[in-house]
Parts: structure tokens; sequence; C-alpha cells
């Protein structure tokens, strides 16, 4: 990115939090980071990090007892300030997200045809034939076999790596400038999952999209990202270029998750590197940082001050 450019989205300051009847659960707490045109940015930590939730909450879809503060500015507007009206016209078109598990994603009472059109219908204004039309093409984009005949179909009738293909053709159907995927390769076998990385890629490339992918795959963010950030506990413990990440983590905890990774050549009777303990209860969320209790190299001013990113 152009030192001149602003980026594409700059989240500053972003913490989340959810009333539940025994407190206040602390999500996210106090995320900064930019996402420039055209770049992969990778989210990456164990469940219950804040990872899927800092981005639900930019899209202004958290639960009901949900709130979110801080400022998450897409081409300078912040998408906290707007209403729901203003949220429909960026989601979908501009900004599109690949939910986790399509199963539940996708309608089940509606063809995917009727799926796929009523966003084309909503945001670009086109006729049900045109529409038709180009959701055919972009479902043959992500290489689904006979998408003319498929189109008619229900989600229940196309495999869990099929369906992944559909949302991914949704998503891109407005050729959005921000994609949000959130664990798009979980439940996918290995082949499959190679797949849907290639096919990221490859539409990257060819739409410039940038894109926000969640996951706790190592793997996939080694092949896929430019930049990741680290999350537990709702914090953010390291960022940095995918390269640097790999060869020099500095944060113990992605020195644990790294070697938490098995490798090619790896001894077969050599047990995996384990972090030991347990992620902190966040009713009750550390003052400092939260992976002091399972660091080895946790000092005295890790309980009371978060170390900076630096």
């Amino acid at each position: 990115m152009a030192a001149t450019e602003a980026p594409l989205l700059q989240v500053e300051d972003l913490s989340v939090r959810f009333r539940v009847p025994e407190g206040e659960v602390a999500a996210v707490n106090g995320l900064d980071f930019r996402v420039a045109r055209g770049q992969t940015f990778g989210i990456v930590g164990e469940s219950g990090s804040g990872k899927s939730q800092s981005m639900l909450a930019i899209m202004g879809l958290l639960a009901a007892n949900g709130r979110a503060t801080g400022r998450a500015l897409f081409q300078g507007q912040d998408l906290l300030a707007l209403d729901a009206a203003g949220l429909n016209r960026l989601r979908g078109n501009r900004i599109a997200m690949i939910f986790q598990d399509p199963m539940t994603s996708l309608n089940p009472y509606l063809t995917v045809e009727r799926q796929m059109t009523e966003v084309l219908e909503l945001h670009k204004g086109l006729g049900r034939r045109t529409a038709r039309q180009l959701a055919i093409e972009t479902l043959e984009s992500v290489s689904i076999p006979d998408a003319a005949r498929r189109i008619t179909m229900y989600p229940h009738e196309f495999s869990g790596g099929m369906r992944q293909r559909i949302m991914i053709a949704m998503a891109l159907l407005c050729q959005p400038d921000l994609l949000i995927a959130d664990e798009p390769t979980t439940a996918l076998d290995v082949t499959v999952q190679a797949q849907t990385v290639q096919l990221l890629r490859e539409l990257q490339r060819t739409h410039g999209t940038a894109i926000v992918l969640i996951t706790h795959d190592l793997g996939v963010v080694a092949g896929l990202c430019d930049d990741v950030m680290v999350m537990y506990g709702g914090r953010v413990m390291e960022q940095a270029g995918a390269e640097a990440l790999f060869d020099q983590p500095s944060h113990p905890y992605t020195v644990g998750l790294l070697g938490a990774v098995p490798r090619i050549g790896q001894d077969d009777d050599a047990p995996l590197a384990a972090i030991p303990g347990s992620p902190p209860n966040m009713l009750r969320a550390p003052a400092g940082c939260p992976f002091g209790p399972r660091c080895a190299l946790a000092a005295e001013r890790c309980a009371s001050e978060p170390p900076a990113l630096a």
C-alpha cells in the first residue's frame, strides 16, 4: 500500500461486550488494524479468542445482547455508526461475508437460483432473467459443474464443498471491495480445502478484492495471507507480515501455536508441543496479558499491564 493511499478498512479501538445473566462478557478488547485494497489479512486464534465476533460487529450482525464500541472505517465511513438501512446498502454489495457453516447460512426453503438472483435484484437493480444468467456465470467461475441445471436445486442437494463454493459465489456476485471469510475451510476435507484456498486466491487476483480471513488453520494462513493478526482472549497478541510471523514469531502464544502444528519429517513418536492451561474466563477478563497465566515467560507486570505491540 502506498504511503498516501488510505486503507480500505481501518478498525480503531474496537471492543465488543455481551450482557449475560452472570454479568458482561468482554469478547473483544481494543482491536486496531487496517486492510489495504487487494490485501489478504489473516486473523488467527483458537476458539473464543474474539475473531468472529469482531467481524460480526463490523458487519452489524452481533446478537441482540451484544454491543460494539470504537470505529470501523470502510472507505472513511464508520460502519458502527450506520443504521440498518445504511448497512444493508453495503452488506452483500461492497462488503460481503462467507459464513462458517454454509448449511445453516443458506436458506433451505429457497433454491440456489432465488437466493442468488435476489442479491442482484436488490443491490444492482437487475431483472430476473439477467440476474439468473449472471448467477450461472458466477457459479461457473467457482467451478460448479453444470451450473445452469444445478442452480435450480436446493442447498441440501449439494455436498459440503459445493455449498461452500455457492457461498463464495454469492459473496462475489456484486464484486465486493471487501470479502470477510469466516473459517471458509472448516469441516472440508483436505482436497476441498486446497481447492477453496486456490479459488480465493484466483478470485482475488481477478477482481482485486481485499480479503479478511478468519481461521485457526495456520496452513491456510501461510498459503493465502499477506499480513496476520494473532488474537487470544479478545486481544491482539501479535501482528506481522505472514512470512515474518512464521520465520520469527515474537509472542509466546504465537510460538506455542506454531509449535503445536505437525511438520513434515517430524519423528512419528515425538509428541506435539501443547500449551498448558486453559483460555481465560472473559466474564472476568484479566487486566494484563490474557495469556499470562499460561505463559512460561510471564513477568509480574504481565498480570496488570497488557504488553505493547512493539
